[in-house]
């Protein structure tokens, strides 16, 4: 096994024995007291209901779910709309339309024809 450089970690001195001891006992009982948890069982048996709603029952609505609803659902049409109308600032429409311009100005290209306003 290759040895490795200590991490920044290994470098934080940690209280050694001696400094705990010195502690007055309510301070070291409860250092040292927090272990003992860990051996308690953590699972928690299944209720057998998703949610904690029987099967075939609807669940009742909460006050805060509509408000969440609108929300989040509006503001994602309103982005929607915004994304869908906002300007084309790209660099290449931009760069096709200063070089029609300039090609335009020099005589290269002609000039578009006039559009009608009224469609076929």
């Amino acid at each position: 096994m290759p040895l490795r450089p200590p991490t920044s970690l290994a470098l934080i001195p940690r209280p050694t024995l001696p400094t705990i001891q010195l502690c007055s006992p309510v301070i070291r009982n409860r250092a040292m007291s927090g272990a003992h948890h860990a051996h308690e069982d953590h699972y928690d048996p299944p209720s057998g209901w998703l949610f904690n709603v029987p099967p075939g029952e609807k669940p009742k609505k909460e006050g805060w779910e509509t408000l969440i609803y609108w929300g989040f659902f509006g503001s994602l049409a309103l982005a929607g709309i915004g994304y869908a109308y906002k300007p084309d600032t790209s660099i290449q429409t931009w760069a096709l339309e200063e070089a029609r311009r300039r090609l335009e100005k020099e005589g290269i290209l002609p000039p578009p024809p006039a559009t009608s306003s009224r469609r076929n």
